[in-house]
């Protein structure tokens, strides 16, 4: 098989369930994004990590290719349940839970940054609201993909991976930034 086709010199590309749309429809766009994350998530995983953080991030990267699956129509290709279920969303909170419960309390804004795997788990988080906010334009009423299930799953996801950035820096040793809620010098 090769890697070109050439079917989509034209700005249009295919989608998993035959139809052909141009490559900056709705669509396209959200799984572009998604593309993102997930090669964020391999940059983060690329880094020291502990283990149980790169295994949640291994599993959001599968998961990440279900829902573009999802809203590409090609979901039956993926697995059984051909979507995004509440089960999902109820392990990143759990996960959200798991590596909260170790990390100190929040009493001010964190700002990105920190270590290198902090960094650029706080830049997934970036991309993954740009991805929630790409869904729910795929969401609205005259649209015809993705569940609600999908929305509630990018929430968290965002969520757990503000989570693991400050658990990253933790397990690295480098002190959070935080917002100094005046300018310096003033």
């Amino acid at each position: 098989m090769k890697i070109y086709t050439r079917a989509g010199d034209a700005g249009q590309t295919g989608l998993g369930d035959g139809r052909r749309v141009n490559k900056d429809a709705a669509e396209m766009e959200f799984c572009g994004t998604l593309d993102e994350l997930n090669s964020l998530l391999g940059m983060a995983r690329a880094e020291p990590l502990p283990e149980a953080i790169d295994a949640v991030l291994r599993r959001v990267q599968s998961e990440l290719f279900v829902l573009g699956a999802e809203v590409t129509g090609a979901a039956s290709a993926c697995r059984e349940t051909s979507a995004l279920t509440d089960q999902d969303v109820r392990q990143l909170e759990a996960d959200i839970d798991h590596f909260d419960a170790g990390l100190p309390r929040l009493d001010t804004f964190v700002l990105p940054g920190g270590s290198s795997s902090g960094a650029v788990l706080h830049l997934a988080r970036a991309v993954c609201r740009r991805a929630e906010r790409r869904l729910v334009s795929l969401l609205r009423p005259d649209a015809k993909t993705a569940a609600p299930t999908a929305l509630a799953y990018l929430n968290r996801l965002s969520d757990l991976l503000f989570v693991l950035a400050r658990s990253a820096n933790a397990a690295s040793g480098v002190e959070e930034p935080t917002w100094p809620r005046r300018h310096p010098g003033s």
